[in-house]
């Protein structure tokens, strides 16, 4: 009989001695935006064996980049490889490991068995973390995994913070959870409704969201045992369309919002204490699609919650402004998930949603010029002059101004900043920096 192979990782940090915080990445630019503005580490998409084949995702060269621009912030890159494995899936994983090893990769978030094992034996040197896919939920199974090898586990999202507290002290790993971006509706996100609606496979990637979709229901009068043709469904998905024998059952009033399985996000920027007294060794944002504005947003807020509680603990005031950033970049209304208590039908969405995101990325400080006192600007979304706008960045700023004149490259006058990428310069009430940002409401 093969004997089990020994962990792989020795002298590992199982209680890190500062919360991780963890940022999503769909592109190289909002890696870049996820660093500038706190993460310790992001955790971004190869173009294989990832969850979000709808994202942007990372050529090795981009991986490469991304690396050497972490480094430069002491973060760290991990990349998902959180699949489901089918047969054909299997072929050439030795060598995307590989590669992702060779870029400089940190580690790898993987749910299959079958790609745990076959970095362990393929790469030794690449750090595996466990997906939440695999829902794990209770100490044992976080043991199994710590001796497998693994350094880390993300928790299934289900898991509470009692539940938490109860793993630390049993078993010393590094413990890894979500705390801050939307919910599945399914079990740690095992899905099929997307297989079954639109042939995508959730767990290989190909998730449509179906969970968000608006529903009604239709009742078919015909006798029982009816055979109903493909066409015939298809057509009774339109309610213009229905077929003889079948009626509209009106579930809501029409000024109602459609039904929705869509839960509401989650946000634990408030219960930061609670979080690292449980013993939370990493948090984790979820969104790697969302977009820049959000990235920067998040990651700012959730940075400066962390450091001021580790600042001085006995101390710690959550500050209103910290949520009030966030609120500016929310989808969807927020709750807090799994952590206290189970979500009921309170914590979903069946009304009209309020949009709790009114501003836009207006656009992005390139430089800023202590004499004129005025900022080259590249333009993200449409602004001119008389808008009023936020300045926000890393580095504690934050101010608010009127747009006044605005010039582009050559100091020409312009009526207002309409081009995608367009550098318009303009002076600003206060001294800027590179990588701040300008956001506006939306009109």
């Amino acid at each position: 009989m093969e004997t089990m192979a020994k962990p792989q990782f020795k002298g590992k940090r199982y209680r890190l001695d500062k919360p991780e915080l963890l940022a999503p990445a769909g592109n190289l630019e909002k890696l870049k935006f996820a660093v500038h503005y706190g993460a310790d580490a992001v955790y971004i998409g190869g173009q294989k064996y990832g969850l979000r084949s709808g994202a942007d995702n990372f050529s090795f060269e981009e991986m490469r980049e991304g690396v050497e621009f972490a480094k430069k912030y002491g973060a760290k890159v991990f990349v998902a490889a959180n699949i489901y494995a089918h047969n054909e899936d299997i072929a050439g994983i030795e060598e995307y490991l590989r590669n992702l090893y060779e870029a400089g990769i940190a580690a790898i978030i993987v749910a299959d068995p079958a790609i745990v094992d076959t970095a362990r034996r393929a790469v030794p040197g690449l750090e595996v973390h466990l997906s939440t896919q695999q829902s794990t939920l209770n100490w044992q199974a976080v043991s199994f995994w710590k001796e497998e090898g693994l350094p880390r586990v993300v928790l299934g999202r289900e898991t509470s913070l009692e539940e938490i507290a109860e793993i630390k002290n049993h078993v010393d790993i590094e413990i890894e959870t979500f705390i801050h971006g939307a919910m599945c509706s399914s079990y740690s996100g095992r899905c099929v409704l997307s297989n079954h609606f639109t042939d995508r496979d959730s767990n290989r990637g190909g998730c449509c969201q179906s969970c968000r979709w608006k529903y009604d229901l239709f009742q078919d009068d015909r006798p029982e045992g009816t055979w109903v043709s493909e066409e015939e469904v298809e057509a009774q998905a339109s309610p213009d369309r229905l077929q003889p024998g079948v009626t509209q059952l009106p579930l809501h009033q029409p000024e109602d919002n459609p039904f929705s399985m869509g839960s509401k996000d989650l946000c634990m920027l408030e219960s930061i204490p609670d979080l690292i007294e449980a013993g939370i060794d990493s948090f984790k944002i979820e969104g790697r699609m969302k977009s820049i504005h959000y990235v920067a947003t998040v990651v700012n807020a959730y940075r400066k919650a962390i450091d001021a509680y580790m600042a001085d603990p006995e101390h710690y005031v959550m500050n209103p402004e910290w949520l009030d950033e966030l609120n500016k970049a929310a989808n969807r209304p927020l709750n807090t998930g799994f952590f206290y208590d189970t979500p009921d039908h309170e914590d979903h969405i069946y009304e009209p949603e309020e949009k709790a995101a009114p501003y836009d990325f207006a656009g992005l400080v390139m430089e800023y010029d202590t004499e004129s006192g005025t900022a080259l600007i590249q333009q993200r979304n449409h602004f001119k002059p008389g808008q009023e706008v936020e300045f926000f960045g890393p580095d504690n700023t934050f101010f608010k101004q009127t747009v006044g004149e605005l010039w582009d490259a050559e100091g020409n006058s312009l009526d207002a900043a309409r081009h995608p990428l367009q550098p318009v310069r303009m002076k600003v009430n206060q001294p800027v920096a590179y990588f701040d940002m300008m956001r506006k409401r939306k009109s």
